[in-house]
């Protein structure tokens, strides 16, 4: 039976390199599949790993039927044995309608990859219509890490160095904005996220990782 998969976790957990990997997996068991993508780092049309792996997939447009493509392959005699999408997240939640008909109509495995919420906590679109529709949603088990050394939990959008909380939802990382500046991202624990406190501020500070977030004679316990 057919299902539809999200694979979810901060940026730095391994999504597209599983997406890759399992893209080889089912290929070399000559297996047919289609690979769906959006706003890619690398480029247009192109599913890449941090690893240095990428593979062509389809750009994912705004006004992409997704339900229309793949019944577009099967009508033109191409086997569709699965469909991986990465960056599921900038997908609009008609498109994961679309991909959730494949599944229930066609019977054709769909993996979906993606972050679950932005730089602000807050859930992008496509990840929460795919919590909402997905058969499985799984947490990829490959641990991103804060500057810290503890479990990375939260994406932070960086603008020139200085964490920001503000902004358009969607904005590609390793990119000059030009006025807006230099955009990039970083994985930190909630501590640190609820602190703005990324690790440039943190080395700027000088700040230990082990000071606890008190004032001594603030401390309810009395000494002994």
């Amino acid at each position: 039976m057919a299902e539809l998969v999200f694979f979810s976790g901060t940026m730095d957990c391994g999504k597209s390199t599983l997406a890759l990997q399992m893209d080889h997996n089912h290929r070399a068991r000559g297996r047919h599949g289609l690979i769906f993508t959006r706003l890619d780092r690398a480029g247009e049309a192109i599913l890449s790993s941090r690893l240095g792996l990428a593979t062509p997939a389809i750009e994912v447009t705004p006004e992409l039927d997704l339900w229309e493509v793949v019944v577009t392959h099967l009508m033109g005699g191409q086997k569709v044995d699965f469909v991986i999408c990465d960056e599921a997240q900038f997908y609009a939640p008609e498109q994961i309608e679309h991909l959730a008909r494949v599944v229930d109509e066609l019977d054709i495995d769909v993996f979906a990859f993606g972050i679950t919420a932005d730089f602000r906590t807050q859930l992008f679109p496509g990840s929460r219509r795919l919590i909402e529709l997905a058969d499985r949603v799984q947490v990829l088990q490959v641990e991103a890490l804060c500057w810290c050394g503890r479990r990375a939990t939260h994406n932070a959008r960086i603008v020139d160095g200085v964490m920001v909380v503000e902004g358009e939802q969607v904005v590609v990382g390793d990119t000059d904005g030009g006025a807006s500046g230099l955009v990039e991202y970083e994985v930190l624990c909630r501590r640190h996220f609820m602190r703005r406190m990324n690790a440039k501020a943190a080395q700027a500070a000088a700040l230990s990782a082990d000071v606890l977030p008190l004032e001594l004679d603030a401390c309810p316990i009395p000494p002994c």
